[in-house]
């Protein structure tokens, strides 16, 4: 699993915000590679993401 499976889902659900761990069960994958490749993706401003003040986690979407 790498950083184009997790920009593929982003790209199939555009216009809707996830968490990590909305993407790792929709991918079925562990949310460590997730994560990992969200912060590869946030750094090469692939992908937008905001962060939740009041829940402590990032959300993405393409």
């Amino acid at each position: 699993m790498g950083q184009q499976e997790v920009y593929d889902y982003l790209k199939n659900h555009k216009n809707k915000w996830f968490t990590s761990k909305d993407i790792a069960e929709g991918l079925g994958v562990s949310i460590g590679s997730v994560t990992s490749n969200l912060k590869k993706l946030r750094e090469s401003n692939f992908v937008k993401y905001k962060f939740e003040n009041n829940r402590y986690y990032y959300m993405y979407k393409k």
